[in-house]
């Protein structure tokens, strides 16, 4: 082979490499998989949907049995492998917690906290909120005889979800899941946030997860952030400032 044949042959070859060496993060994502909160289910999702699918994304909404943390990041982790990478991995509430370990799938490119827990490694949702006062909140909070967590009726009007319309409160209420009280103190081993892109929508009227903690988390995690005027339930009374925050991690 000639020098210079064998030059260009290399020169190709090494081209290959570098292409095929391209991470997730570097692609625009195909896909979206939503993981719900505590006290929710998939259809908290139901306004962001069709506003990610115009924009071109497919979207996976989960649907955990919040009966264990590690119950739930399988789950998540069967949904991330059913949908086409890149994928966006979003969070509200308690499923931030589920984002930041399952996120550390290879085909997760980014992650998006919604009014969420983001803890580091090593940390449990019982460890993030001990630092900040008890919310008046948690007086709403009932634990039936097999370790399991829901929020009154009275709760989700004037804590969870207050600027959302009447009937659509009673629609948060039936759809209610149960959390279980030992994912409070699971906590995640490595924080998936430390190595990807990562977007937070701090909920500035949360009654559940104090803002405060929120913007501490944006601090901590350097991540890009907007704010909005919302109760906790934030990708459902501003749908479209959150479904702009995914549309931009996917890009």
């Amino acid at each position: 082979m000639s020098s210079f044949r064998q030059m260009l042959f290399l020169a190709v070859g090494a081209a290959a490499l570098m292409a095929s060496s391209t991470t997730i993060a570097q692609v625009a994502a195909k896909s979206v998989v939503l993981v719900h909160g505590a006290f929710a289910d998939g259809s908290s999702w139901h306004k962001v949907i069709p506003l990610l699918e115009k924009a071109g994304l497919k979207v996976i909404a989960v649907q955990n049995a919040l009966q264990s943390l590690e119950n739930d990041v399988a789950t998540t982790r069967r949904a991330i492998r059913d949908a086409e990478a890149p994928v966006v991995l979003v969070g509200h509430s308690y499923g931030g917690i589920v984002i930041t370990e399952a996120g550390n799938d290879p085909k997760v490119g980014a992650l998006v906290y919604v009014a969420a827990y983001a803890p580091d490694s090593g940390e449990a949702q019982s460890h993030i909120t001990s630092r900040y006062p008890q919310q008046e909140s948690r007086a709403e909070y009932i634990r039936d005889e097999d370790g399991f967590l829901r929020i009154s009726d009275a709760g989700i009007s004037r804590y969870f979800a207050p600027d959302l319309t009447a009937g659509e409160q009673k629609l948060v209420t039936a759809v209610q899941g149960r959390l279980h009280a030992r994912t409070l103190t699971t906590p995640v081993v490595r924080a998936a946030w430390r190595d990807r892109p990562t977007f937070m929508a701090i909920a500035t009227n949360d009654a559940i997860i104090p803002p405060q903690l929120q913007k501490d988390q944006v601090e901590r995690s350097r991540a890009m952030s907007i704010e909005v005027p919302s109760s906790h339930v934030a990708m459902l009374s501003f749908p479209e400032r959150i479904s702009e925050l995914i549309i931009r991690a996917a890009r």
